[in-house]
């Protein structure tokens, strides 16, 4: 079936047009099979859809098929279920993050959507899968509906019709998002929770911190590896006088838990939410975990939007007071296929992100690349775009993050510059300043987000030394 199903996509003008034709037949037989009644139909429509897509396509019979917007590659063939890929930890020759042995799911359907040319279709959010559709026809569900839920128009150039963007949100601006609209160069960092349940603890760490930077950043089990709560962080930080933007991953709670904690973090106070997929449980200390990804980042920013914007959940019942969000998402333009991550950004604009971070740059000319195409589309108007950047303490640590951390590239000749000098800390802090003062060049960057594991001082140290210190 992988080798059927990989020989389709390389087809995909072909299926593309026979999935469409088949599509218009069975919505031209909508009234017999409304006559006939269509909860006799869905098991033998179940059947052949089975039978059809599970040879041709690798089906998993969600019972919501997308393969008419992803270049016909089925994404539930995704080890995370990701229906919005791809996601930021594809690896550098197109394999999947998972299985190195497996090309990934979306950089294959990236190539049909390519040969196909329906970039649109791409570009809009898709819902998650729901579980009481598993096994039942998707198509009887496009018959009872009526719709395939396609854009309009398959042409990029919509994006670049500035009046389709308005800010959505209900609530004023927070602070942190007034000062990204203010033009200003902005700084946030990265804290790393504690494994404690001291709260001295995340105070010692972002007192290095103060006075330094617009917003700090708390991962949620960054690399799938416990730490304290990044609300319970983000709580602390906000109490100490800092702004917390609250990471959010999708790998271990389902829609219900996430709703829930969408509302609490709100109640609380916690007003940045950065969405993301998350790494695999594979990546981290418990691999035996069950993982979730009931959401993915795109759904997951869908659902918060919605939640603001329209107070209802996804059931559609309401919410009496809906949430004051500024809605986040990661951003990797490093890792392929590379041509698709602009339109990525522009699926996750849709879906709500107000603000991105990207993994660690350092490569800054595949970064100007990514802008151009970025200020192309005018998505750097419709969004403020954070570029992560971090010190390499060592040679070793480099080809161990490079190794082991999915969706960071390090360039060999950045490892190999650490090597030749007398002391590798000492240069991987330049290296950082450097880059630093390289992104502030670039048009459409808005600011820059400071990364490396429990070396808070270090960050303050890069940050006073490269002449951004806030105060």
């Amino acid at each position: 079936m992988y080798l059927v199903r990989r020989w389709v996509v390389r087809r995909a003008i072909f299926f593309n047009a026979l999935y469409r034709l088949c599509e218009r037949a069975i919505l031209g037989l909508t009234p017999l099979w409304r006559r006939i009644g269509l909860a006799r139909l869905d098991r033998p429509f179940a059947f052949l859809e089975r039978m059809s897509k599970s040879f041709l396509f690798d089906c998993s019979m969600c019972g919501d098929c997308l393969l008419g917007s992803t270049g016909m590659s089925c994404p539930m063939n995704c080890p995370k279920r990701v229906r919005n890929g791809p996601c930021g930890g594809v690896r550098s020759d197109g394999s999947c993050e998972l299985d190195a042995d497996m090309p990934c799911v979306w950089v294959d359907s990236w190539n049909g959507i390519s040969k196909t040319g329906l970039f649109g279709r791409y570009m809009t959010p898709r819902r998650a899968a729901e579980t009481t559709r598993c096994g039942k026809s998707a198509w009887l569900q496009v018959i009872e509906h009526q719709t395939v839920a396609h854009p309009k128009s398959d042409r990029v150039e919509a994006l670049g019709e500035a009046e389709d963007f308005a800010r959505s949100s209900p609530y004023p601006p927070n602070p942190f998002e007034a000062l990204l609209s203010s033009e200003k160069f902005v700084v946030t960092a990265e804290l790393s929770p504690p494994d404690s349940a001291n709260p001295d603890d995340i105070a010692a760490r972002s007192s290095h911190f103060e006075g330094l930077v617009d917003a700090v950043n708390v991962p949620d089990g960054s690399g799938a590896n416990c730490h304290m709560s990044s609300l319970a962080s983000s709580l602390l930080l906000r109490e100490l006088g800092f702004t917390p933007i609250m990471q959010f991953a999708c790998r271990d709670r389902n829609r219900i838990a996430l709703q829930g904690d969408i509302l609490g973090a709100a109640a609380l106070g916690i007003k940045n939410l950065l969405c993301l997929t998350g790494d695999s449980v594979s990546a981290g200390d418990q691999p035996g975990a069950k993982p979730v990804f009931d959401l993915d980042a795109v759904s997951l920013l869908r659902t918060a939007k919605t939640m603001r914007d329209s107070a209802h959940f996804m059931s559609g019942r309401p919410i009496k007071m809906p949430p004051d969000l500024f809605l986040g998402a990661a951003l990797n333009p490093f890792r392929p296929p590379y041509d698709a991550r602009p339109f990525r950004l522009a699926k996750k604009i849709a879906a709500g992100a107000q603000f991105f971070q990207t993994q660690y740059c350092y490569d800054t000319a595949r970064l100007e690349a990514f802008m151009s195409q970025v200020e192309s589309l005018q998505l750097h108007r419709r969004c403020n775009i954070l570029v992560g950047v971090g010190p390499l303490i060592s040679a070793k640590s480099a080809h161990w993050v490079r190794t082991h951390v999915p969706g960071v590239y390090i360039p060999d000749r950045m490892i190999t510059r650490m090597q030749d000098s007398r002391n590798e800390a000492k240069e991987g802090k330049r290296i950082c300043i450097e880059l630093i003062e390289q992104l502030q060049t670039i048009d459409g960057v808005s600011g820059i987000h400071l990364m490396v594991h429990q070396h808070e001082k270090l960050l303050a140290e890069i940050i006073q030394d490269s002449g951004l210190k806030r105060s």
